[in-house]
């Protein structure tokens, strides 16, 4: 019997320390960074691309709420929706800025492929303070479907003592087509 009950302590006491580590958020269950999982080899020929697309989705790293707590650190997840039922939707470039418009970090090295209704998130950690409260992602997205329409949010959750909140942001297309004609002022 006092055997029995030992290794019972024994295993909540090992069991508690486990769920106490950190555990990256962004590793796929193989263990390997999720976004490195979905990598393509072989790049889409340009001429088979009829979608493509620059997104800008804002990141608040933290927020302001008060006098007495001026800065409060959030953890943020960028998601990636192929909304499409046929087409895959092809992502070459997600990178994270800064308050500043400085580049923090590239997530991606590769083209990362999302398969029909397939979705990618990555989570920003709350310890992570480098993008600040203006922080942003841009994501390069392509197609070989001209009618695909991905969607990208944003989704930002923070707690306060015994209170948590949060709140979403969408991503929207800052692509242009036209070029422009005239010189723009840096004054």
């Amino acid at each position: 019997m006092k055997n029995t009950i030992k290794i019972l302590i024994f295993c909540f006491v090992i069991g508690s320390l486990h769920s106490c580590l950190d555990q990256n958020p962004n590793l796929n269950d193989s263990g390997e960074d999720e976004l490195k999982s979905l990598e393509v080899e072989n790049v889409l020929d340009k001429e088979l691309i009829h979608y493509n697309d620059i997104i800008y989705v804002p990141i608040y790293s933290d927020i302001y709420l008060d006098n007495t707590n001026p800065e409060h650190l959030m953890t943020a997840t960028v998601s990636i929706r192929n909304t499409s039922f046929n087409d895959t939707l092809y992502v070459s470039k997600i990178d994270y800025y800064n308050t500043e418009g400085s580049l923090v970090r590239n997530y991606i090295d590769k083209t990362i492929r999302l398969n029909p209704m397939g979705t990618v998130n990555y989570v920003i950690e709350k310890e992570d303070k480098s993008g600040g409260s203006g922080a942003n992602f841009i994501i390069e997205l392509s197609s070989k479907s001209a009618t695909i329409k991905p969607l990208i949010q944003a989704i930002m959750i923070g707690q306060l003592n015994n209170k948590s909140f949060s709140f979403s942001t969408d991503g929207y297309s800052i692509k242009t087509n036209k070029p422009v004609t005239k010189p723009v002022s840096t004054k």
